[in-house]
């Protein structure tokens, strides 16, 4: 039986046989699309050469891309663990021509790969068309052989691919395994298409026309394919399972799950084995991605997958941190294939440890407090808002936690009754703040922050990036846009510009937009919110377009060597003058620093001459 990791490198075998460039799974977290949370398709790493906006030395590629469904409107969260298909973290293959090749090819490529290589029988197999796409079908018929009954036009969305209102577009082809009608469920496009007879295995999207706002459909000058299949799924049909979970790889974690915690696999914990080994994959890609657990965006996220994983042990009855001592079998079985997996290893079982630690304090208590809470409720009574909201402001619990631990007792969560006590918090969090005088403006960051969601922090992995500009203020006010010779203050949805903390200054460098630039002189954070402050030298900027930010490389390179010199010093200072020595405050500017610190007397000469060596001796 061929493993998941097998059935990975044959595909990307292929298609390097066939003149493709293999390509390294982009970040989970995308650099260059800013409308995404998580990158959750092979195309995202792509989007700007599909566009035209970028070009590489090659036209043809292939990938296995690490993808994440856990946030925003892309979001399987829910299902994970109760269904055979839904995860969290998947892997997902493709091939990408970039005004190379098209249908033809494409097709052709596609049936060489499933019928020879992966040896799957012609007659199981039956595919979709745009109703309008004669061209597919019929390459379909001369490639496949494949009569009409089993070329199925389609006139819905579910076969025309839109990269947005406007853009690139196409119509797609999407080819379907016939399980044999043992098991219920009719094909696409009939009323039982839901059912488990018929499952898709690999979609072919044909971009071949521009969309514009008023509806017209040009064709594109560079027609292009990109494609995608779910690992998981086609590794399930070629190990003759019908589960996702069944496959090799994700049956070894499952495993390990039940030996960390002495519960039987297949037992009454089975749903908690199956998302512990999703909830795993996802949140050790997570942070070998850089993400780290925290209470706002990305990192809000990453809490929650952790949160819920670490309940599901509990219900397998773990007295102790059990997540971390699963990472080793996980990167045994994937660290091949992602050696960034390798290289966090200890990152991984350290947060998650720490992690674990911490919500436990918290976890039992919480518990008690759910079952108290349901006991008193009516039969098939909803769980008061309040009551979530409490578990979630003092517990830490997640309100996706409560409502999955209320799943297996047949509960629901007053979903409205949550979102009415955590707006009345927000609001009085609004009024301390604004209370404190801190900023005068400090109300447009709250509701800066409460619309768009605070600004997502990309600085240490990166000094590039893409974002959208969610605001724009002069003198404190909300504005439109603004022209050459203005000084605004910006703020994206994600940025690499490190905000002035700590005693380090703000990074400097460019925002440039499709209408103009803006100088970034520095950077402030507010509630959440990062406030580019800057110039604009050219043209204008306006709200709610794209931008590509770019950090002062040299500058933040200086800082960082002063910031990195204070803690030099400090030690330094330490060892002369004994480890009474604190530090009070500090400043690490690109042309200098300052740093503060407790000391009963004045430093004489030769503890200064001590104190210039012994840094210069940990620079060396």
């Amino acid at each position: 039986m061929a493993s998941l990791n097998d059935i990975r490198s044959t595909y990307l075998d292929f298609f390097r046989r066939n003149d493709h460039r293999v390509v390294d799974s982009s970040p989970l977290v995308p650099r260059n699309d800013p409308t995404l949370m998580f990158t959750n398709s092979g195309m995202v790493q792509f989007k700007n050469l599909f566009t035209g906006v970028e070009t590489r030395d090659y036209k043809r590629a292939t990938t296995a891309q690490k993808c994440v469904r856990a946030g925003g409107k892309h979001n399987d969260l829910d299902n994970v663990g109760y269904t055979a298909r839904h995860h969290t973290f998947f892997e997902m293959l493709g091939n990408f021509s970039f005004g190379d090749y098209f249908k033809d090819q494409a097709i052709a490529f596609a049936w060489e790969l499933l019928t020879r290589d992966f040896g799957l029988a012609k007659d199981k197999l039956l595919v979709t068309v745009y109703h309008t796409d004669d061209e597919a079908a019929t390459i379909w018929k001369k490639v496949a052989g494949l009569p009409e009954d089993r070329i199925i036009r389609i006139a819905s969305d579910d076969n025309f691919w839109r990269m947005g209102p406007t853009g690139p577009c196409g119509p797609c082809t999407e080819i379907f395994y016939d399980h044999g009608p043992h098991i219920w469920g009719g094909p696409p496009g009939s009323a039982e298409e839901d059912g488990d007879r018929f499952i898709e295995i690999w979609n072919n999207v044909f971009m071949q026309n521009e969309q514009f706002a008023d509806g017209r459909l040009v064709p594109l000058e560079m027609q292009s394919i990109d494609t995608g299949m779910g690992l998981e799924r086609i590794g399930a049909l070629l190990q003759g399972k019908h589960d996702n979970y069944d496959t090799d790889l994700m049956r070894s974690l499952i495993e390990a799950s039940a030996n960390v915690t002495s519960q039987d696999p297949d037992g009454p914990g089975k749903i908690h084995h199956r998302v512990i080994a999703d909830h795993l994959r996802s949140t050790s890609f997570l942070i070998a991605d850089g993400v780290m657990p925290s209470n706002e965006g990305r990192g809000y996220v990453l809490r929650r997958i952790m949160r819920r994983a670490m309940r599901h042990a509990h219900m397998l009855g773990a007295q102790d941190p059990v997540m971390h001592r699963l990472v080793p079998a996980l990167v045994r079985q994937m660290g091949g294939a992602y050696p960034e997996l390798s290289r966090a290893q200890s990152l991984i079982e350290e947060t998650l440890r720490l992690e674990e630690t911490r919500f436990k304090q918290t976890l039992d208590r919480g518990l008690r407090l759910l079952d108290d809470e349901v006991a008193r409720l009516p039969e098939g009574g909803a769980l008061p808002g309040a009551a979530a909201f409490k578990l979630y402001d003092t517990y830490g619990f997640p309100l996706d936690l409560t409502q999955d631990a209320l799943r297996e007792k047949g509960r629901e969560v007053d979903v409205q009754g949550f979102d009415a006590a955590m707006a009345e918090q927000k609001a009085k969090a609004r009024a301390a703040w604004s209370g404190t005088g801190a900023a005068g403006d400090a109300k447009v960051w709250f509701e800066i922050a409460e619309e768009h969601g605070v600004t997502e922090f990309l600085g240490y992995d990166t000094e590039t990036a893409e974002g959208v500009v969610t605001a724009l203020l002069r003198d404190g006010a909300a504005i439109g846009q603004a022209a050459t010779g203005e000084t605004v203050q910006i703020v994206v949805n994600q940025t690499p510009f490190y905000a002035e903390s700590g005693g380090q200054i703000g990074d400097s460098g460019l925002i440039r937009t499709d209408t103009g630039m803006a100088e970034v002189t520095d950077v402030k954070k507010a509630a959440g919110v990062f406030i580019h402050i800057a110039k604009i030298t050219q043209g204008s900027v306006i709200k709610g377009q794209p931008a590509k930010l770019e950090v002062a490389h040299a500058r933040r390179s200086a800082i960082r060597a002063n910031h990195s010199a204070t803690h030099l010093l400090h030690e330094a200072l330490r060892r002369t003058l004994g480890d009474h020595v604190a530090q009070r405050g500090s400043l690490n500017a690109a042309d200098r620093l300052r740093f503060d610190f407790s000391h009963s007397a004045a430093i004489s000469a030769p503890e200064l001459s001590t104190i210039e060596a012994e840094v210069n001796t940990f620079i060396r």
